[in-house]
């Protein structure tokens, strides 16, 4: 009992999207639960790798290459999203220990 092609791609495409899903939903449980920014960072990072694996695997799945272009510029933005989030913390964490250094020198 072999399958043709199409049929594997169909069911291989399909375990695929779920699989993500499910990985995208565990990563949204990290993003709001994460006891610290860095491990919310590193979860929204995942989630945007997870989207554009979707949107890949989708692209596959419908046998449209659009979706390829899509997932592409996606990548893009949340790379630079990711980046600017993780300046954004750096800094403040900078910050945060300035404030503490100058109370402390106060004292």
């Amino acid at each position: 009992m072999i399958a043709d092609s199409q049929t594997l791609l169909q069911i291989v495409s399909r375990l695929a999207l779920v699989l993500l899903v499910i990985s995208m939903a565990l990563a949204f449980f990290r993003l709001v639960r994460g006891p610290q920014a860095a491990d919310r960072v590193v979860a929204l990072d995942l989630i945007s790798v997870l989207i554009v694996a979707f949107l890949a695997a989708y692209a596959v799945h419908a046998g449209d290459t659009s979706f390829l272009d899509v997932a592409i510029a996606y990548a893009l933005v949340a790379f630079l999203g990711t980046v600017a989030l993780a300046r954004f913390l750096l800094r403040s964490g900078r910050a945060a220990r300035a404030k503490r250094n100058q109370k402390g020198d106060e004292c």
